[in-house]
């Protein structure tokens, strides 16, 4: 089978260093890759890195190898162009059709999905003729996947890094899967909870459970790369973040109620994925509790946590707003689902059987998504990424 053919598109900003790594993942797993450097990325990373790294001769001017015609056919063979570092200048020429180099005739021909992964310092980033010009892009069906927060050129530290080039890699593997040039969540945000939440006892010790976070970022990653705007409230997780998500860290069920209460009312979606502790200590201990020789420990009363799922399902602030929940059961299942599906008023129920070596902490799951219609999806075991599509796509049908 033919590999399937990538632009990788650099432009000139010092992360295009980064995208090296990009480039050998691609390669690594058996993509076929074009590097296309606009001249000033040149300045960064030399030709002849990108020749060796991809095996295939790099220029950035249309008048080299003229009779091949590489300005149109370059664009035209490829089943994905991805620009990592998109600067704002790449941005700015993209969203009006300018074409002044390869790379830029590259966009103006391929028909195939786009994915943008901006960088640059947090100002040009917020400029609106920058933001702008990245509605532009994505209302024609691109994928601009929003930058990191974190430490940029120099001593500044703000919204404008390149995502991690893992994280991008990802994005870039979901949209090839997925094969369609329109994003069917663009213009959608998209609210997820992920992990574990941890009710602390006393300074060292708390009442958890075992998610990992896993299922919850498979989501925020597919959604984004389906392109929607997303916020990842995650809870005790050890994941890398997300490329083109925005992260919330949160500790308890508490802290998880207040950031979903904030993120909800302009959300199209939430996905409720998190473990949420139903029970927490009703008193804190200041201190370690100790052992003491010969007695029990004194008995630790439990007062329940907030109900977030059914809280947010029966009070909807946005009108046609999708709420999707999660079910860990250990026996009777289906029953048990179908049972919190109508407790909780939300709009589809993922119930999966949990235990040891089961769903947590596993890069595959199986479940079956209960809708409130009616309709049950069952899902095979495999990837959670898997799992996590079908979710978006029952969602992407629910909000038309």
């Amino acid at each position: 089978m033919d590999k399937p053919k990538v632009v990788l598109g650099v432009s000139g900003g010092i992360a295009a260093y980064k995208a090296c790594e990009l480039l050998r993942r691609l390669t690594e797993s058996g993509h076929d890759v074009r590097v296309v450097p606009t001249a000033s990325a040149l300045h960064f990373v030399g030709a002849a890195t990108w020749s060796a790294l991809s095996g295939h001769p790099v220029s950035t001017e249309v008048w080299d190898d003229v009779h091949e015609v590489p300005h149109v056919r370059i664009g035209q063979q490829a089943d994905l162009v991805v620009v990592a570092p998109a600067t704002a200048d790449m941005l700015a020429k993209a969203a009006h059709g300018l074409a002044d180099d390869l790379l830029t005739n590259t966009l103006l021909t391929a028909r195939c999905p786009v994915v943008f992964a901006p960088a640059m310092h947090t100002e040009m980033w917020e400029h609106p003729a920058t933001q702008d010009n990245v509605a532009t892009l994505r209302a024609r069906g691109a994928v601009v996947v929003e930058p990191a927060v974190g430490r940029l050129t120099g001593a500044d530290t703000g919204k404008g890094r390149l995502p991690d080039p893992g994280e991008i890699f990802e994005v870039c593997r979901r949209v090839l899967a997925r094969g369609v040039t329109e994003p069917d969540l663009a213009g959608r945000h998209v609210v997820i909870s992920a992990g574990g939440t941890r009710e602390p006892l006393d300074p060292v010790r708390f009442l958890g459970n075992r998610s990992s976070g896993k299922q919850g970022y498979a989501l925020a990653r597919t959604a984004a790369a389906r392109g929607a705007r997303v916020t990842l409230i995650a809870a005790n997780t050890a994941l890398p973040d997300p490329a083109g998500v925005d992260v919330v860290a949160v500790g308890t069920a508490v802290e998880l109620r207040e950031a979903v209460l904030r993120a909800a009312p302009d959300a199209d979606a939430v996905v409720m994925a998190a473990a949420v502790a139903d029970f927490r200590p009703a008193a804190y201990a200041g201190g370690k509790i100790k052992k003491k020789d010969g007695q029990d420990p004194e008995p630790v009363a439990l007062v329940r946590n907030p109900d977030i799922l059914a809280e947010i399902s029966g009070d909807r602030v946005r009108s046609g707003q999708v709420i999707v929940g999660f079910a860990a059961e250990t026996d009777d299942v289906l029953a048990n689902g179908r049972a919190k599906l109508k407790r909780k008023g939300c709009d589809l129920l993922v119930v999966n059987e949990v235990g040891e070596r089961k769903t947590f902490g596993l890069d595959e799951s199986e479940a079956v998504v209960l809708g409130a219609d009616g309709t049950e999806t069952p899902v095979a075991h495999g990837p959670k990424e898997n799992l996590a599509e079908i979710i978006w796509d029952l969602v992407a049908e629910r909000l038309g």
